[in-house]
């Protein structure tokens, strides 16, 4: 619709500027998914220069369609080996700098791009911030495509209370860009977070989840107003 604009699109803009001062010449960075993080992208355009080197590992289909049609230098991630940098959004964020993502479903890759960087920069809004993930958001499980409704019981027997496939709007599972289905599973309202990743993980048929714990530096917030708030302050 005419005149219409996103309301959350001065906030992104603020994280996303925030997140390019952080790229230095030379770098090979990657860059996760969603709208915060193609904003990053655009940002990347409109203010890097064309005749300094800057390769990008994509971790999305839909992130390296956009990295190509903007003429950024594309890196498969075994060719680039180690990182410099990872820049993604998140769902959800504590003040300890515990993520959960996947909501877009490419968890499994941003996790193998975030676990090859040395650095990891949260791009997101403020209101993504919250006092313990899983307030808001259940925790994707990628899980295997065979078998993946006997994944779900296992998972429903003492693993998680509550988790349902997510699906297509035709009604059939949505599957990622590697093959795999997304269960989004409830996350307990107590207890230790990192033992919950434990016992995710030790299911058979699953093969990642979007519990991203102690692996972030540095979380860039954009408030609706266009000011930024970082973590650590």
């Amino acid at each position: 619709m005419r005149g219409v604009t996103d309301p959350k699109d001065a906030a992104r803009r603020a994280a996303a500027a925030a997140a390019v001062e952080r790229i230095e010449p030379g770098m090979i960075i990657g860059l996760g998914s969603g709208r915060a993080v193609w904003k990053v992208l655009e940002a990347i355009c409109e203010r890097w220069p064309d005749d300094v080197p800057l390769s990008v590992v994509a971790a999305s289909s839909q992130t390296e369609e956009l990295a190509r049609k903007a003429g950024v230098e594309l890196l498969d991630l075994d060719d680039a080996g180690v990182l410099d940098l990872a820049i993604d959004g998140a769902d959800e964020l504590d003040g300890d700098l515990n993520l959960i993502k996947g909501g877009g479903g490419a968890l499994l890759r941003e996790k193998l791009v975030v676990a090859a960087a040395r650095r990891f920069v949260v791009v997101a809004e403020t209101d993504k911030l919250v006092s313990r993930i899983g307030e808001q958001w259940p925790v994707p499980v990628e899980v295997v495509r065979f078998g993946w409704r006997t994944t779900l019981a296992r998972l429903l027997d003492g693993v998680v209370s509550a988790a349902d496939v997510r699906c297509l709007d035709d009604g059939t599972p949505f599957i990622t860009d590697e093959g795999h289905v997304i269960l989004d599973c409830a996350v307990p309202r107590a207890g230790h977070l990192g033992e919950f990743a434990v016992r995710l993980k030790a299911v058979v048929g699953v093969v990642e989840h979007g519990l991203f714990l102690n692996m972030a530096n540095e979380a860039l917030l954009g408030g609706l107003d266009g000011t930024l708030q970082t973590i650590p302050s």
